[in-house]
């Protein structure tokens, strides 16, 4: 499913009878099963905002299952095949992988790389930000630039770079994809970025441990785009944080919303097609030293359209 389509069926999940929202009585109003990590902050403060927007949405039928770390999940996997729900949500690696060995339809979240059998879920909404709303604000941002570089690993971004192609053609950019299974074969895609590097190209840093770690990579790609006036952007916050452009992060009650929509279509079997999906309920950060160091227009106008402004003041 492209991204056009997902945006309509979302929307379709709320234009049912005449006031423009969801029929309580078109969905069953049984109880959803949600698992999620148990977690100290600030983890515990990022699911309980996605499970407020999930249990708004939901209605109050939200049943909550921490699922502690290094605690066998199988009793808990006992106790709802029992029950045999018709979906269970699942935030998390772990949760995830307890929700799938249940005979029940999954709608999962809070992972960023889809992992082998993640395709038996009904739904996954991953949290790596769209690259198409990357590439739309960039081209707010630096509407010079017209080529973009990407190093990644095809382990955890593989998914992603069909969506980036496309987004890339819509926005009226080129895409360079480098494939690096390892940081020695990244570090040099790098440093041959730069080398070559002009006023049209930027960089993306996607959220994938195989291409951009903290302590080799990323002094490298910030003190480089510093030097060289190159634009780096990033899926990650914490980059915005070190001197990169601006990135996209999760707006997590929003996230939750979408989840809880997407469950009740996958309930009145009106889903989407099943694989990944890139996040879309985002929030954005802006560097504004970088962005003034670039040359970047820091109108208050432009400022506004940010969630978070670094460094913060």
């Amino acid at each position: 499913m492209n991204r056009r389509t997902w945006c309509r069926w979302v929307a379709g999940c709320w234009a049912v009878g005449p006031s423009g929202v969801w029929s309580q009585a078109s969905a069953p109003r049984e109880t959803v099963p949600v698992l999620y990590p148990e977690l100290g902050e600030p983890f515990r403060s990022v699911f309980a905002q996605i499970l407020a927007g999930l249990d708004e949405r939901l209605a109050g039928r939200v049943e909550r299952h921490p699922v502690p770390p290094q605690v066998d999940p199988a009793p808990l996997a006992a106790e709802l095949g029992k029950r045999k729900p018709r979906v269970v949500v699942a935030l998390g690696r772990a949760a995830l992988k307890t929700a799938l060995t249940l005979d029940c339809d999954v709608v999962g979240s809070g992972i960023i790389s889809p992992a082998e059998g993640d395709s038996r879920t009904a739904a996954l909404l991953s949290l790596a930000p769209d690259p198409q709303l990357l590439f739309q604000r960039l081209k707010l941002l630096a509407p010079g630039v017209r080529r973009v570089t990407v190093v990644f690993s095809n382990r955890s971004s593989g998914w992603l770079m069909p969506l980036a192609k496309d987004a890339a053609r819509a926005t009226g950019l080129e895409l360079r994809t480098l494939e690096a299974e390892d940081l020695k074969t990244a570090l040099r895609h790098y440093q041959d970025f730069f080398a070559q590097a002009s006023a049209p190209d930027a960089l993306w840093l996607p959220q994938d441990p195989g291409t951009v770690d903290e302590a080799a990579v990323l002094p490298l790609v910030i003190q480089e785009s510093w030097n060289r006036n190159v634009p780096v952007f990033s899926s990650n916050l914490a980059h915005v944080r070190r001197g990169a452009l601006f990135s996209l992060y999760p707006n997590n009650p929003e996230l939750g919303r979408t989840l809880g929509t997407t469950t009740l279509a996958v309930l009145a079997r009106t889903g989407p097609t099943k694989g990944p999906q890139a996040l879309r309920d985002v929030h954005a950060a802006l560097n504004t030293r970088t962005a003034s160091h670039l040359g970047v227009d820091l109108s208050p106008q432009v400022q506004r359209t940010y969630d978070l402004l670094l460094p913060e003041r």
